[in-house]
């Protein structure tokens, strides 16, 4: 992106140019991946980006996203164009206003070229439950580029954009950016502002970058990060400049403590744990590394699981026909039936499951047994994990323990699917950042490793990356699909 950035700051003419590149390459590739819902029009894009080069004909205080293609997950709200979360409860939902994220990147120059495929209201882990389509891997077509994000990953891994969005619940920009080759974060919680994504969970839900460098990633959360009074949950403390954070760390080389998650490389799959042991014996080379267990690991994807679904079930409940979704005839209907034809029609299996199962475990008589439960549980691992941090600067782990699945394989092991999430759920449930890069291949297939830091050690997880882009040289892969 930087060397793109340098091009139009010399000839701002050549965002034109860049911008028919893109859409060449999607023409090309997007018939087999499948990683757009809504592309918007390129003579709109082009005339968007004139307006732009008009603006700042000058050729001074260039915007920091001058130009560039973003494109953005589906639950993100984007004023006027439409956005449906991956269901057919939101299919004709055009949003009157933007999310402060698309606030944000269009202050910045960026330029929105579409909205991204995903799992039907982020529930999910292969992007097979959108109401619309699969998704596929362009590392391998035949299977999954995980989810829920699976869109923007697949996007950036095809060369169909230059930087994305997605978001994070559970592990929903890391599982994706793993399997891709790709590189994503998920920032702390509060970091970045919430208002105007469409909630699944909102106390785990996250809106994160996603890009094929690590520069390009620490750009974007520079971009997208900051306090915003819209979200009552935004961290109201002022956020300094994350990258050049990364690049203090990087250019001065401290001796960081590691730990290394032992009990979440061995649950991996083989193939797994050989290749992103590799990249840790990089890193083990220069710093200091220890392996230490992870606490209740097992039960965190239960208490997520349980704490997620509730949330959901809550959250999806404003999808009544009346107030929000899917309209249908109601006349000569009581509000019982109509209620229940919208919910029916409008919601997909996954999505039924999980409020079905989220209304049980808030109803009478279960509440204290599972959701409560599962709330003491997660603070008593804040409380464990505030104590690991105090001794070790990050810990590491495989992002998922398993290869890219075969598209169909999770549907017909859904518990499959939940244990993929093993790894990537601690993060969202203590409300720390993690970031996923690529470390390595088996069969042409991507291998991520999962960097996670204390809460607000953004920079810390970008230097550790950072290292190891420039001692692996795995970056800026784009499929020839």
């Amino acid at each position: 992106m930087y060397k793109l950035l340098d091009l139009f700051h010399s000839d701002p003419n050549l965002i034109v140019e860049y911008l028919y590149r893109v859409y060449n390459r999607i023409y090309r590739v997007e018939e087999k991946v499948k990683a757009f819902i809504t592309l918007r029009p390129l003579e709109e894009i082009i005339a968007e980006a004139e307006y732009l080069i008009k603006r700042y004909a000058d050729g001074r205080n260039h915007p920091r996203l001058f130009g560039i293609a973003v494109a953005v997950k589906d639950n993100i709200s984007t004023k006027g164009i439409r956005t449906t979360c991956g269901s057919r409860m939101l299919e004709n939902y055009v949003p009157p206003y933007d999310a402060t994220v698309i606030t944000r990147l269009k202050s910045e120059g960026a330029i929105i070229i579409g909205k991204t495929n995903m799992d039907e209201f982020a529930m999910g882990s292969t992007t097979e439950t959108s109401a619309f389509f699969v998704t596929r891997n362009p590392w391998d077509l035949s299977r999954s580029p995980g989810g829920s994000s699976g869109g923007s990953a697949a996007a950036l891994a095809a060369g169909e954009v230059t930087v994305a969005l997605g978001s994070d619940t559970g592990g929903s920009v890391r599982n994706p950016s793993s399997f891709t080759a790709t590189f994503g974060l998920k920032p702390t919680y509060g970091l970045v502002s919430r208002y105007g994504l469409i909630a699944y969970g909102s106390s785990l839900d996250q809106i994160g970058p996603m890009a094929r460098n690590t520069d390009d990633l620490a750009m974007l959360l520079n971009v997208i990060a900051g306090h915003d009074p819209k979200d009552s949950t935004s961290l109201p403390t002022k956020v300094g400049d994350i990258r050049e954070e990364m690049y203090d760390l990087f250019h001065r080389e401290p001796r960081l403590k590691i730990a290394i998650a032992k009990d979440l490389f061995e649950y991996s799959d083989d193939v797994v744990r050989n290749e992103t042991y590799k990249a840790v014996d990089k890193l083990c080379s220069y710093h200091e590394c220890e392996e230490i267990e992870i606490p209740y690991a097992k039960q965190c994807v239960a208490a997520y699981y349980i704490i997620s679904m509730a949330e959901a079930s809550s959250n999806l409940a404003r999808y009544d026909g009346v107030r929000y979704g899917l309209r249908i005839e109601v006349e000569n209907k009581s509000w019982i039936e109509t209620y229940r034809e919208v919910r029916t029609k409008g919601f997909g299996y996954e999505v039924k499951k999980r409020i079905a199962l989220g209304a049980y475990v808030l109803s009478m008589g279960y509440r204290d047994m599972y959701y409560l439960k599962a709330l003491r549980f997660r603070r008593m691992l804040k409380e464990t994990f505030n104590k690991i941090f105090s001794k070790y600067n990050a810990i590491l782990s495989p992002t998922t323990p398993i290869l890219p699945p075969r598209i169909g394989e999770f549907l017909e092991d859904p518990i499959k699917m939940y244990y993929a999430d093993l790894n990537t759920v601690i993060a969202n449930l203590i409300g720390g950042p993690a970031l996923s890069l690529p470390v390595g291949f088996y069969n042409n297939l991507p291998i991520g490793l999962q960097i996670m830091t204390n809460y607000m050690d953004e920079a810390t997880a970008f230097y550790i990356s950072k290292s190891l882009e420039e001692a692996l040289k795995l970056r800026d892969f784009i499929v020839d699909v």
